[in-house]
């Protein structure tokens, strides 16, 4: 798994690529986290290079979630680019309650 961060002008787009396992999960996890509490609460998450993702993978945005939307003012983390077989999951699992998607980078990014 490959993490790529750029910084735009009111949010953090974060580029994954590979397959986040229970092995790789929890480096996204921490480097989501630090970003939080660093004051980067908006996060936009591409998934667009992602081939696989598991419980773990689904946890750690999630724990994001949920610190971003803690923060006074809270914040979002919303995901881009997502493939079908994993907004399938994220579906299946109820995810989709809890985040948005957005078909580019683009739109997610202009959302904040």
């Amino acid at each position: 798994m490959e993490i790529k961060v750029e910084s735009m002008k009111r949010c953090e787009l974060v580029t994954v690529s590979g397959q986040i396992d229970s092995a790789s999960a929890p480096e996204l996890e921490q480097q989501l986290l630090e970003m939080v509490e660093a004051g980067k609460k908006n996060l936009v998450v591409n998934l667009q290079n992602v081939t696989f993702i598991s419980s773990p993978g689904l946890k750690a945005l999630l724990a994001a979630q949920i610190r971003t939307r803690k923060k006074l003012p809270p914040g979002e983390v919303v995901i881009s680019e997502i493939p079908p077989n994993l907004k399938e999951v994220l579906d299946l699992v109820g995810l989709h309650h809890l985040f948005k998607f957005y078909d580019q980078d683009v739109e997610a990014v202009g959302r904040f």
